[in-house]
């Protein structure tokens, strides 16, 4: 079998990463928007980088990440878990990309998409709604422009929705069985939810879960800002 690695198209997925060790190595304003992504994220971060923005010196100091103030060497993989190159010089970024895939590590390459193992989508967040979009590295600013729709499109509404879904969700997870589960869902998500949300319309939002549910549901908008932060 040939696989063509020359067109094909990336595989989506959500990385737990929270607790493991990040290396980045490089110290400007891109590395800086990678270690951001990661600490935001849960990551821990190791930056290798003789030099690094005041942003990343001050995350040093006070012990949010580790700099190792140097040049990068093979030995800084060590423990890690996935690798961001992001300097400036050529020889680096490809002793980098030579020394991750004998550890069997995943790279990321800001001067090379090409020869990503994998890339980082532009992104919104919505608590803990997360939308994404990429374009396999063709076009990093159409990302950006439909990213910047995106959050125009989806506000704090989806917050409270998604907060309020996953508290529904325990109690119809333990409450029903098979195939009801599914239409439930389907019948709550009505297609005016989102506007009784961004509206403050919370009595018609409670009125809804009673005829879907068969029972009253409490429903604090302010609660569900807190859960969903």
């Amino acid at each position: 079998m040939v696989i063509n690695v020359t067109n094909h198209s990336m595989y989506p997925v959500c990385l737990n990463i929270s607790g493991k060790l990040c290396l980045v190595a490089g110290g400007g304003r891109v590395a800086e928007r990678k270690v951001r992504g990661l600490l935001a994220s849960g990551g821990r971060v190791r930056v290798v980088s003789p030099v690094v923005t005041a942003a990343l010196k001050f995350l040093a100091e006070q012990e949010r990440i580790e700099w190792r103030q140097k040049t990068y060497e093979t030995a800084d993989l060590q423990g890690v878990f996935l690798v961001f190159a992001a300097t400036d010089l050529a020889e680096v970024q490809n002793a980098l990309s030579r020394d991750a895939r004998d550890a069997g590590l995943l790279i990321n390459r800001a001067d090379a998409p090409e020869a990503c193992d994998f890339q980082v989508p532009a992104s919104v967040r919505r608590g803990n709604l997360t939308l994404s979009v990429a374009t396999n590295g063709r076009s990093p600013a159409l990302a950006a422009m439909v990213r910047r729709r995106l959050e125009h499109d989806f506000g704090e509404e989806y917050v409270l929705l998604t907060a309020l879904m996953a508290r529904l969700r325990d109690d119809i997870l333990l409450e029903e069985d098979g195939e009801r589960k599914k239409i439930l869902f389907q019948q709550i998500l009505h297609e005016d939810i989102v506007d009784w949300i961004r509206d403050d319309h919370w009595d018609r939002i409670r009125q809804h879960l009673q005829a879907v549910l068969g029972r009253p549901v409490e429903v604090d908008p302010d609660l569900l800002r807190k859960e969903g932060s």
